[in-house]
């Protein structure tokens, strides 16, 4: 689902254009498109708003058989950049070097599932959340034996050896099947030789979605949730601001909800 070209900004952005108008003695750029932040920050450059992007990362951000790029991530960008009347041009990078990409200013914003950990808030500033998710134990279709993560006590889980899944796991008394991934999970789940796997509630979604046949389900989730939003750099707060007035416009008209049930069969916005 792709929404339709929007060019006029939202109530923030023109909010921080007027307070900008006119004072080019405060150091804006006077041939700048976009609209301005406040001191002599503009919110983007020539009225394109630049984001960064892996483009592999199924299903937010990859390229279809087209060869295009699209993905939930990619689209909800699309959406706050035509929210904002901004066009919009994707920086792929690589995540190891993402984060080094938007300290130096090669992009403005990344849209890649970035987590909102403690660290990251020290360094960074985000806008609100667009994907909220939990942990999940997953178990075979019908299984009413493991309702909760104390039910894992005892019983053999799939987790890949480098994940946090597999912590869980082990703090929840189960003992681990080692596996390189989901896929794996999940193939081992079907042949019954583990009783149950954790993993992001995302990827099961995603997996249901692509699979509504497959004979798994979610027995039980994390109260702890992990949220994902924008990414920049602390000088661009006000580009942070105008993109949280675009995100509460698209939950409000019911884009975000959309976009997450194309891609997950749920929603995941909040």
């Amino acid at each position: 689902m792709r929404r339709p070209l929007l060019v006029t900004a939202t109530a923030t952005l023109t909010a921080l254009a007027l307070a900008a108008c006119g004072s080019s003695e405060d150091g804006a750029s006077e041939g700048s498109t976009a609209a301005e932040g406040s001191g002599d920050l503009n919110l983007v450059a020539d009225g394109t708003l630049t984001v960064a992007t892996e483009g592999t990362y199924r299903p937010f951000t990859f390229h279809d058989e087209t060869g295009e790029l699209v993905g939930y991530d990619v689209e909800v960008a699309e959406a706050v950049a035509e929210e904002m009347g901004l066009e919009i041009e994707f920086a792929e990078t690589q995540w190891d070097a993402i984060f080094a990409g938007l300290d130096a200013g090669r992009f403005d914003t990344i849209a890649n599932q970035v987590s909102m950990t403690p660290e990251r808030l020290e360094d960074y500033k985000f806008s609100q959340p667009y994907t909220v998710s939990r942990g999940a134990v997953v178990v075979p279709e019908g299984d009413t034996s493991i309702t909760s993560f104390d039910d894992l006590d005892g019983k053999t889980a799939a987790q890949s050896l480098t994940s946090n899944w597999r912590t869980l796991a082990e703090e929840s008394g189960a003992q681990i099947e080692a596996v390189e991934g989901w896929a794996q999970s999940v193939e081992l789940l079907g042949t019954g030789r583990v009783d149950a796997t954790i993993n992001d509630t995302l990827t099961v979604l995603d997996y249901q979605a692509e699979h509504p046949d497959a004979p798994i389900e979610i027995a039980a989730e994390t109260e702890e949730t992990s949220e994902m939003g924008f990414v920049v750099t602390p000088e661009r707060a006000a580009l942070a601001e105008a993109i949280d007035g675009a995100l509460d416009t698209l939950r409000e008209d019911g884009t975000l909800a959309e976009l997450s049930q194309e891609y997950f069969g749920a929603d995941v916005t909040s």
